[in-house]
C-alpha cells in the first residue's frame, strides 16, 4: 500500500503540494465515502513545472485546469484512486468542506480560506480519493490567524472589498482593478493575500500571480 509520505513525494515531483488529507467516513466529508482523500494544490515549484508544460505552450484556453486534469489524473491512475477537481461544474466538488475537515485550512477573518503552509495563497488543483484508509500525519488543527499579530489581511485591501464584518464586495474589487493603481494587484497578486505572513510559504512567483489574476479579471 502506498504511504502518505510516498504520495507527498509523487506530488512534489509534479510541482504539487499535498495540502491536506482526511478519512472521509470519520469526518462525514461531503461527496465521498470511505478510503482516504488527499488534497493537492499549487506550492513551491508549481510555476516552473506548469510554464514548461504543453498546456501552457499550446495557446489554448484554461491551461492550468487542463494541466491539472492530465497530471492529477495520471497520479490517480497510478494509485488506483479517483481524481476530483474544483472546476468543471456545476455540480462542483465540495473542496471547501474537504479543506476545512483536513485540519489544515481555516476560515480567515476576511472569509477566505487560510492554509497552514501557503496562507491566503490557496490554489487547490485537485484531490485523490484512494480506496483504502492509509495512516495520516496529525494536522495542526489550529488556524495560523489565532496567533497573527495585527491581522493585516483586514486592512490590506485599498477599497475595503474584503473585511471582517461584510461579505466580499466583488464589484468594488473589480472596479479597482480597472484603475492604474489596481495594476499592483493585477501584476503582483491581491494585496490581502500578500499581506498574510504565512502566504510567503507558497513562494508565489509574480508571473504566476499575474496569470491567475488575469484569469480572475480579464482585461
Amino acid at each position: 500500500m502506498t504511504t502518505h509520505d510516498e504520495i507527498v513525494e509523487l506530488a512534489r515531483a509534479e510541482g504539487l503540494l499535498a495540502m491536506g488529507a482526511l478519512h472521509p467516513d470519520r469526518l462525514a466529508a461531503k461527496g465521498v465515502q470511505g478510503g482516504t482523500l488527499i488534497l493537492l494544490g499549487a506550492g513551491p515549484g508549481f510555476w516552473e513545472v506548469l510554464r514548461a508544460s504543453p498546456e501552457m505552450l499550446d495557446g489554448r484556453p484554461n491551461p492550468v485546469d487542463r494541466w491539472s486534469r492530465r497530471v492529477i489524473g495520471a497520479l490517480a491512475d497510478s494509485l488506483r484512486a479517483v481524481a476530483h477537481f474544483p472546476f468543471g461544474g456545476p455540480p462542483y466538488a465540495p473542496f471547501i468542506d474537504w479543506a476545512i475537515k483536513s485540519g489544515r485550512a481555516f476560515v480567515s477573518p476576511t472569509g477566505m480560506l487560510v492554509h497552514d503552509v501557503v496562507g491566503l495563497m490557496i490554489s487547490y488543483r485537485g484531490a485523490l480519493h484512494l480506496p483504502d484508509e492509509i495512516p495520516l500525519p496529525d494536522a495542526p488543527g489550529a488556524s495560523p490567524c489565532t496567533s497573527c499579530a495585527g491581522k493585516p489581511c483586514l486592512t490590506a485591501c485599498p477599497v475595503g472589498a474584503l473585511g471582517e464584518t461584510a461579505p466580499y464586495d466583488v464589484a468594488a474589487c473589480h472596479a479597482y482593478l480597472d484603475t492604474a493603481a489596481g495594476r499592483d494587484c493585477l501584476e503582483r497578486e491581491c494585496r490581502v493575500r500578500r499581506s498574510c505572513p504565512v502566504s510567503a510559504g507558497a513562494d508565489r512567483k509574480p508571473a504566476q500571480s499575474a496569470h491567475h489574476m488575469k484569469a480572475f479579471h480579464p482585461s
